[in-house]
Formats: C-alpha cells, sequence, structure tokens
C-alpha cells in the first residue's frame, strides 16, 4: 500500500513523498532519509523500506528540498535545511500513522538522521547506511569546485552524471556541525550498516560512527555491496537485518502485564489490528492473524500456538521417556498441521455432523532404533499432557474483571 503524499516544510516549501502501509495497523512507523543528491525513489530505499513494510512498519520516504518531486531550488538548500526537512517531515507523520520510531539514514542521509533525532521525541532507534562519519565529507565530493566555490561564491558541479548548483553557503553550512557530539548524546540504539568495498564512503567512517556512539550500538558488514546497495540482494539483505534489528526497540503497541500469577497467561490485544502482545511464565510472545484475514502476519495464530504445544509437548515427552528408558534417541522432530474438517469423513469420529477439529501430527526420530522401539515411541507420543488434555473433557471458565482492582464485576 503505497500513497503518494506531499506536505509543507518550515519554510513553506512543498515536499514529495511516498508513505508505504502495511495491511492493518502499523506495529510502528519508520522515517527514511535518502543520499546527497539522490531521491526518495533510489531502488535501495524502496527495497529497505519494502523490508521494513513487511516486518509491519509504515515508512516515509520523501525527497529533500530541491530534489525528486520536492519544490525548491537544491542551490539555497545545505546540511542544515536537510535536518530541518527532517523534522518537519516526523511531524507531519504523527498525524498519519504516528511519530517515527525509528530513523533511517543512506549515506549523507545518514548523517543528517543523526543530527536530527535530538529534535523528533518520538524516535527510538535510528540506523545508518553507508553514513560518512562527518558532514564535511560531501567536500571531497566536489572535488577542485570547491576552491571557485570558495572564490566566486557559487559552482556548477556534476554529481553523478548530473549538473548541480553549489553556493558558498552550503560549504559554510558543512562547518558548523559537530557530529561526533551529536553520536555521543544520540541516546538511542543505533545500528550501522557499512560495506567494505564501499568507494564512496569509505568504512573507515563506520568506525569513527561506532567509536563515538554509546551502547547499545551495532555494525552490520554489507559486503559485498557497494556504495548506493545496486543490487537487489544487497538492499533486501540490509532491509531484513534493519528490520529484525529495530522490532527490539520500535514496537508501539502496548506488552502484556505481567500476572500477579506467573502460571497464567496474559494476552493484550488494543483496537485497530489482531496483533497481540502475549506474557507467558515471564516470557513476551506475539499472536497476530495473517494479513489475508486483515492481521499483519507478525506472529502466529491463536490455532499456530495450539499446534506448537502440541509439537512441542510431543517431542518432550518422546525426549523424556528416552531418557528413562536409556533408549539412543537423539532428537525427536513433531511437524503439527491443524484444519477444520466435516465430521461425516472421520471414521473414528462420535460427531457424525458438522465440522471439527483435526490436527495432523507427523513425527521424525533421529538415533540407532529399531522398529519396536520406533513403534512404542509412537505409542509415548499420544501421552504427552497436551495431547491428553485435547482429547479429555475441557471446561473454560469466563468472567469479567475490573481494569484497576482486578475484582470481578457484578
Amino acid at each position: 500500500m503505497s500513497t503518494t503524499v506531499t506536505f509543507e516544510n518550515a519554510a513553506g516549501v512543498r515536499l514529495g513523498g511516498v508513505l508505504d502501509r502495511p495491511d492493518g495497523t502499523p506495529r510502528a512507523a519508520a522515517l527514511f532519509a535518502h543520499c546527497f543528491t539522490c531521491s526518495k525513489d533510489l531502488k535501495a530505499a524502496h527495497r529497505i523500506a519494502r523490508s521494513l513494510v513487511d516486518a509491519g512498519m509504515a515508512v516515509l520516504r520523501f525527497d529533500f528540498t530541491g530534489l525528486g518531486h520536492s519544490e525548491g531550488e537544491f542551490a539555497d538548500s545545505n546540511f542544515s535545511t536537510n535536518i530541518a526537512d527532517l523534522v518537519d517531515a516526523a511531524r507531519w507523520m504523527e498525524s498519519e500513522v504516528g511519530g517515527p520510531a525509528l530513523l533511517v539514514g543512506h549515506s549523507l542521509g545518514g548523517t543528517a538522521v543523526l543530527a536530527a533525532a535530538a529534535d523528533i521525541p518520538s524516535v527510538r532507534a535510528v540506523a545508518t547506511i553507508a553514513a560518512p562519519a562527518d558532514p564535511r565529507h560531501v567536500r571531497r565530493l566536489l572535488g577542485d569546485a570547491v576552491d571557485t566555490i570558495e572564490e566566486q561564491g557559487v559552482a556548477q558541479v556534476d554529481l553523478g552524471g548530473r549538473p548541480f548548483t553549489i553556493r558558498r553557503q552550503f560549504v559554510d553550512d558543512l562547518e558548523r556541525h559537530d557530529l561526533a557530539a551529536d553520536v555521543a548524546a544520540l541516546g538511542r540504539p543505533l545500528m550501522i550498516l557499512h560495506s567494505p568495498r564501499d568507494v564512496i564512503v569509505d568504512i573507515d567512517n563506520a568506525s569513527e560512527l561506532f567509536m563515538a556512539a554509546r551502547h547499545p550500538k551495532s555494525f552490520l558488514s554489507l559486503d559485498p555491496a557497494d556504495h548506493l546497495l545496486s543490487d537487489e540482494a544487497d538492499a533486501r539483505y540490509a532491509g531484513a537485518v534493519l528490520a529484525a534489528w529495530a522490532g527490539r526497540y520500535v514496537d508501539t503497541q502496548p506488552a502484556a502485564e505481567r500476572p500477579a500469577d506467573e502460571s497464567a497467561v496474559t494476552a493484550t490485544t488494543p483496537a485497530g489490528g489482531f496483533r497481540t502482545a502475549v506474557m507467558a511464565a515471564g516470557h513476551e510472545l506475539t499472536a497476530d492473524e495473517p494479513a489475508s484475514v486483515g492481521g499483519t502476519g507478525l506472529g502466529p495464530s491463536p490455532y499456530d500456538l495450539l499446534s506448537a504445544a502440541l509439537a512441542s509437548c510431543t517431542t518432550m515427552t518422546l525426549q523424556m521417556y528416552a531418557k528413562h528408558k536409556k533408549l539412543p534417541l537423539d532428537s525427536a522432530e513433531a511437524t503439527v498441521t491443524h484444519d477444520k474438517v466435516h465430521a461425516s469423513d472421520c471414521d473414528d469420529c462420535e460427531t457424525r455432523e458438522g465440522r471439527i477439529d483435526e490436527f495432523t501430527r507427523d513425527i521424525r526420530l533421529k538415533g540407532a532404533l529399531d522398529d519396536k522401539q520406533r513403534q512404542r515411541m509412537l505409542e509415548i507420543a499420544d501421552r504427552c499432557p497436551v495431547h491428553r488434555t485435547l482429547h479429555g473433557e475441557i471446561r473454560v471458565r469466563s468472567r469479567l474483571v475490573d481494569d484497576d482492582s482486578g475484582t470481578d464485576v457484578p
């Protein structure tokens, strides 16, 4: 779900962007900043955004002032206006999908998100891809034109085969930023992604950023990618790892509260979707439904969890029995599938009308077991406690409790 959007920055310039959304309610929002003189439509930006969307996040990609589909003159922009554009984009997102919990920046866009993070309260994590450790790195891209700019105040520069007008104010602005101080004071988890084969922004920049940052911080080598992550596989790899890393920090869905009774399981599903936070025996889990039925697919469904309970109980029981009998069982694997079938198709069922739940369990045993031992293990599988529970008489007793006191509601 991609939508073309426009919004005004603080200077009244209309900026163009694309808002990518997942099916259902987004788990969080992310803001992506493109590289110097690039645009939101860079293939790597699109592919990385796709990975974040697949992980349930809404992502805004937009063009900085004077680039792509944004209004304004590039010659009048600079590193400071890029930072301001990011802050304005974040404010626009607040009313659309919520303030960005994740900032991602590529190349100079990565340097910009590091500087902008302090002015975006919603940010919980920041990631950079092939980012310079100092905005003054751009001076080297300008080459001999820097002398002309300083002498004449303006110069036409060829960058990536395209002409750009660069004014002295752009170069002067680069000198005013202390990125090392910004990184040290970031106060958010940081992931640095960089390729050792990057010939535009060498890998030493990643080392400088990593040393300046405080924990928690992470580094991912993108070898053998180039600076623009031109190969689709490189961009998708970066996006997939980034999405997995960010999931630890940017989730805006409320977590399930730890129940007073540690043997109880608590599930919390907020309005707007099916994504559910589960607290079980002190462990946080996520349940969801597939996108095809309105979920976001970020966790197993309730029936998947029930199948997982049967499968894990089966393998635990088999290992327990093998240990007791000193059988040479190396590993036990159980694959469980669930389906609704017509009762009339079940020869050994008491119910003859409507549909029934049917679990199919495939068991694989590894080890030097003879045929008799393997057959006995199949019989033992039916004795696992969850199996017995599913076949036994079950009662689910429900009651309403008050939100604050936990007492029964009359």
